[in-house]
């Protein structure tokens, strides 16, 4: 059985640099600012022979009103009520402040099994912040130091026999279930255990306050990730893993990405970085788009990023509860779209109100066929019937004379489909035939939207000698060292 433990504590006192040891991966921003975690993140721990969930959470703050802060502490509030067990961290080169007494009385209340943790101890100037730790009234602190990997075993020797307690609970609570399953997890009704089930790897990006923490909440059915006015709330890219209608899918909520200019800030370039990273990690892209103002040069930027990374791609434009004219506002985005991006010619755009919810089936059944199509898989002897009548109807060009000759094409790859035409003088073949085959692959298979990789190849390429200097065997060599022959 495992258990969850939520990380709590002022700002800056080290709760994400413990959740990226626990971790054993860099995946929480970590900076001397104070309040760089807003959001809730959620990780695989492991410590020893432990395994658990651990919840980084945002700096504790007195604020309790719907400012930025207070959200904060709210979110962070409702991790303290959903965690097992919580890890209450305070600074010890700082002391105990009048806000570590405040929060300490309040996890007191709300939490039932609560772990103390005075981080930062490593030396003699630790010494007086440790001992005033007894004073919060929650037990023997542990002296830890989560940037230098100090105290774990004390976390572990108090996590241990909490980890028991929840395992022998559980043995107690749990239904006897017993289901024959095969080698590939399947059950005997042909049903395959859901946690054989690889989640869908989807990033939900665009710029600043385009509502993509918001659409996502709405489609999790919970406010799960920070909301508001301000521009900029997320900081790093959040994962959260859930079941959208039926669709398991594992959803990236990723800081907005400002134009490269405007990005001067060391915390924001870390925000865009992890942001990319998910994009590069993901395998679908819902590219969120402000209806009031779509398809900026940022908008298109992000866009083109993810087909070059070879996504499949879904452009979702939101707040459309407040546009009068849908009509005549749909049509003119559907011109806009094909014509300042035509790499992604024939890719889905929905409508949607993260706000109200209306359009989430539709985005949802968009993402699933966007998938299927970047999985899609050609035959051999398809493409070449295929390829036969596209030669045909427009044969390739003969630049100085010397026709170009496509043999044959197969598939090589998927995830993006990727394809390989056999051909002579690849090095003369125009851009704008292989743009030819390639709207042509679009349209005879239907792969709207989805990157499509193609590439010319010449029998030459597969000669392993190419390109090498002919020598002289070396038997040969031996012999002509010698110098000339007596007779």
């Amino acid at each position: 059985m495992s258990f969850t433990l939520a990380i709590v504590g002022r700002p800056n006192v080290g709760k994400s640099t413990l959740f990226n040891r626990l971790v054993g991966k860099r995946l929480a921003l970590v900076d001397n600012q104070p309040g760089v975690t807003r959001d809730l993140r959620e990780g695989e721990a492991k410590l020893g022979d432990l395994r658990f969930t651990v919840i980084d959470t945002a700096g504790l703050e007195e604020a309790t009103d719907e400012s930025l802060q207070g959200r904060m502490r709210k979110l962070t509030e409702r991790a303290v009520d959903m965690a097992d067990i919580c890890l209450f961290m305070i600074d010890a080169r700082a002391g105990v402040t009048p806000t570590d007494q405040i929060f300490a009385d309040i996890l007191r209340k709300r939490s039932a099994h609560v772990i103390l943790a005075a981080n930062k101890s490593e030396g003699a100037a630790a010494d007086a912040g440790v001992i005033e730790a007894y004073g919060l009234g929650l037990g023997e602190p542990i002296r830890l130091s989560a940037e230098h990997g100090e105290g774990l075993n004390d976390l572990y020797s108090q996590l241990m026999p909490l980890a028991d307690e929840f395992a022998e609970r559980a043995a107690k609570d749990a239904p006897l279930i017993d289901v024959a399953l095969d080698e590939d997890g399947i059950d005997e009704d042909g049903v395959r255990t859901p946690s054989m089930d690889k989640p869908m790897q989807i990033a939900v990006v665009g710029r600043p306050n385009a509502g993509k923490s918001t659409l996502i909440n709405k489609i999790l059915g919970e406010e799960r990730l920070l909301t508001g006015p301000e521009a900029g709330i997320t900081r790093d890219a959040i994962s959260l893993t859930l079941d959208w209608d039926g669709l398991p899918v594992r959803m990236f909520d990723t800081a907005g990405m400002r134009k490269k200019a405007k990005v001067q800030e060391k915390l924001e370039k870390l925000s865009v970085g992890d942001g990319l990273r998910a994009v590069k990690f993901a395998e679908v892209v819902i590219v969120l788009l402000d209806a009031a103002i779509p398809f900026e040069q940022q908008d298109l930027r992000i866009a083109d990023l993810a087909e070059r990374e070879g996504r499949a791609v879904v452009v979702a434009v939101n707040k459309w509860d407040i546009e009068d004219d849908k009509q005549a506002k749909l049509r003119d985005l559907r011109e806009s779209f094909e014509r300042l991006l035509p790499q992604l010619r024939g890719a889905p755009l929905v409508t949607v109100s993260a706000k109200t919810g209306k359009g989430i089936e539709r985005l949802r059944d968009a993402v699933a066929k966007a998938y299927d199509v970047w999985n899609r898989r050609v035959t051999t002897a398809q493409l070449n019937r295929w390829l036969a009548g596209m030669l045909e109807a427009h044969p390739p060009p003969a630049p100085g004379g010397k026709r170009i000759k496509l043999r044959y094409m197969t598939q090589a790859k998927t995830r993006p489909p990727g394809f390989v035409v056999m051909c002579s003088n690849t090095e003369k073949m125009p851009a704008s035939y292989s743009r030819y085959l390639v709207n042509g692959l679009r349209e005879d298979f239907d792969m709207p939207g989805t990157p499509i990789r193609l590439h010319m190849r010449s029998q030459s390429d597969q000669n392993p000698y190419k390109g090498r200097k002919k020598s002289t065997p070396s038997r040969l060599r031996k012999h002509l060292g010698k110098g000339p022959h007596k007779a």
